[in-house]
């Protein structure tokens, strides 16, 4: 008798409750904690994608507004000087600018974003004329008073 109940022992062994192995519960438990853990992980890299995208976008456009800005507020100050003025700008212009554009009395940045293209527009008091850089980087900018109007140019 107490031999059959050592081999029916034997047989139970690494058995919970007689139908599940030891081995595979831990293999269960463990696809559950990994897939616990995706379920957390993976909203949380979506959330950061969409903020650092945002983030990006508000940085462009900001700078856009603070360079259009500083053109059509230089550009004043030039053009009321009157014609021998000139003065020199040094501008860091950001990534995603899409076109530029000087007509009149409006410096117009075309900015792309997330939500497709954004336009920034400054007015200003004073015609203008000359072209402005796409490309990302640092510019200097010249800007010249003339007759009736102020000259920008790029370096």
């Amino acid at each position: 008798m107490l031999k059959q109940l050592l081999l029916k022992n034997k047989k139970n062994q690494g058995k919970i409750g007689n139908k599940m192995p030891l081995k595979s519960q831990v293999s269960v438990e463990y696809m559950l904690v990994m897939g616990f853990a995706a379920l957390i992980t993976i909203p949380l890299l979506v959330i950061y994608y969409t903020y650092s995208a945002d983030s990006s976008d508000t940085v462009s456009t900001t700078q856009a507004l603070q360079i259009a800005r500083k053109i059509v507020d230089t550009s004043e100050s030039v053009y009321y000087l009157g014609k021998p003025s000139q003065t020199t700008l040094k501008l860091n212009f950001p990534d995603g600018i899409h076109s530029t554009n000087l007509t009149g009395k409006e410096a117009v940045f075309k900015i792309k974003t997330q939500a497709g293209i954004t336009d920034i527009v400054q007015v200003s008091s004073v015609n203008m004329s000359g072209t402005l850089p796409k490309s990302p980087g640092i510019h200097i900018l010249t800007v010249k008073a003339e007759d009736g109007y102020v000259q920008i140019t790029s370096n």
